[in-house]
Parts: structure tokens; sequence; C-alpha cells
């Protein structure tokens, strides 16, 4: 997923999630979902059973408890995904580095039950892997790319009471055997940049070199549990978001984007409360916000 966005004055409040879990290492504590409860899932018409608030927690009783099965065709048979955890010689290693999967959660250690990991926020009404890979955490990353907003003649615009960045957003899931800042790069690359489809070696090679020196000041903003509409019992999203800022907007600032194949009207955006974005992004914008000073 890719946007983008501009700061214009400042007045931010950090939503729960943030101020719940956010330490910009890991997560210890987690807090309620909303996206994965009590309602249909994601890309289907299947209702999710019902899970009052107070019954999220697995350590409260809940004996009525009877989760919707549901395991997405598209992800059942996928060569990239995980098999049924009952398919003969799949054997996970949760809780840790499994081949060339990262099976660890940022939320600490997460339970087994029935040979399946249990979702470490609680119950979502559906069981099975939904529409995700991966049985436990499914990690993505989130490159926060930002400058300031400009005037015609170079100079900061000012919007309000302050000064405003413009904010850019790819998302997407990490590969098997791909380290999270790799995977920063290479999103941004696919979706700001659609290096796929670039045939030139040279203009290839000034693109990954812009990229990884910009990278390099990359910062922590969050790594954790995302709410996610797809997550259920067994299978959740979790994601390492950074910021990316061009200060002096010289180089990734100034730069041309070109939407790739996940990425729709890729291009430079204010930042808004008002903005239309997946999951827990509008979130992680806020927390950005927050960092350089700006309004949300």
């Amino acid at each position: 997923m890719f946007t983008a966005a501009t700061y214009t004055a400042k007045q931010c409040n950090d939503h729960d999630f943030f101020k719940e879990n956010m330490n910009r290492n890991c997560m210890g504590k987690v807090y309620l979902h909303f996206k994965c409860r009590n309602s249909v899932y994601a890309r289907s018409n299947i209702q999710r059973f019902h899970v009052p608030d107070d019954h999220v927690k697995w350590s409260v009783c809940f004996d009525d408890y009877r989760p919707v099965e549901y395991t997405a065709a598209t992800v059942a048979h996928a060569p990239w995904a995980d098999p049924e955890i009952a398919q003969p010689g799949f054997e996970p290693k949760f809780n840790q580095i499994d081949g060339a999967i990262n099976r660890i959660s940022y939320c600490g250690k997460y339970s087994i039950l029935n040979g399946r990991p249990l979702n470490p926020v609680g119950r979502t009404g559906m069981s099975g892997r939904g529409c995700l890979g991966r049985w436990g955490p499914n990690h993505a990353v989130d490159p926060i790319v930002t400058r300031w907003k400009c005037q015609t003649d170079g100079t900061i615009q000012v919007n309000g009471r302050t000064n405003r960045p413009i904010l850019q957003f790819v998302s997407g899931m990490v590969d098997a055997g791909e380290l999270v800042t790799d995977a920063l790069k290479r999103e941004f690359m696919e979706e700001a940049f659609d290096i796929l489809n670039v045939s030139s070696q040279h203009q290839k090679a000034s693109i990954e070199k812009l990229v990884a020196e910009s990278f390099q000041q990359a910062e922590v903003i969050y790594q954790g549990y995302v709410d996610d509409p797809r997550n259920t019992d067994n299978a959740w999203m979790e994601t390492a978001a950074y910021n990316i800022h061009d200060e002096t907007g010289e180089q990734l600032g100034s730069t041309e984007l070109k939407a790739g194949s996940d990425a729709v009207g890729a291009k430079w955006t204010d930042i808004s409360s008002d903005a239309k974005l997946y999951a827990s992004h509008s979130e992680m914008l806020k927390a950005v916000a927050v960092l350089h000073d700006a309004h949300w």
C-alpha cells in the first residue's frame, strides 16, 4: 500500500494504540483490538463469532466461544503460504526463527493451543488463517518517507501555526529470509519507483544508491501488533514502521514517484486525520506528526 501526505500545524493526541504499545523497540503490553472483531471478515461474506469487549482476553473464561473456522482458498494452497497445521511434515517452530521464516512476535512469547498459535491480543471470533499466509505473526514493513511542503519559490510552506512536511507511506510484506531493513528499501523502490519495470541498469543503480543513503537515517516509529481486519485467533499482522525524513527535500523528497504494483496513484499528499488509510496506518502517521511537531 502506498500513500503520501503533508503536515500543517501542531495539535496531536496519541491514539490509545500508541499510548499503550509504542516504545520504539517492541511491544510488551497489548491493547484491545476492534477492527478484527464483530464484523464480516475481510474479502469475504463470513461473519465472525461475536466477542464482547470483556471476553477478548484469553485469560477470561468464555465457555460458549465458537469461532468460525476460515482459511481463504487463495491461501490454502499458495506456495508462499504455510500449509495446514495437520499436514504431514509441517512442523513450524513458533516463537523463533524457523529456517527463512521469522515466527517471533514483537509482542513477546505467544501461546500455542492444539498446535496453533494464539493471537496475543485475544479472541477475534475467527480461527484459521483467514487470508493471511503465516500461522502466527505475519510481518510487514511500513517505510514512512516525509519531506517539508514547499512553496514554488522553495521556501517551506507554513499552514496554520507551524511548517508541514509531505509524507509518503509504503507498506508491504516481508519476504522469507529478508531483514526488515532490506524489506523497507525493497518496498520503497518497488512501490515508489516501480524499479521492477526499470530497464536501464544505470537508472536502477542510481535509485538503489539514493534509497540506501536515505534509509541510513531511518528512525523506528513502531514495532508491534496491528489491529488489522484480516487478523484471526491464529494469524495476525505485525509491522515495523520507520520514518525516513528528507529535511532538505533534495534526496527522496525531490523524486518523481511512479506507482508500483501495490501502489495506486503514488504521490505526495498532505497529512490529515481525514486521510483514508488501511488498518493502523493512520496511527503511525499520527506518531510521525508528533515526532516532527506537525499538525494532524
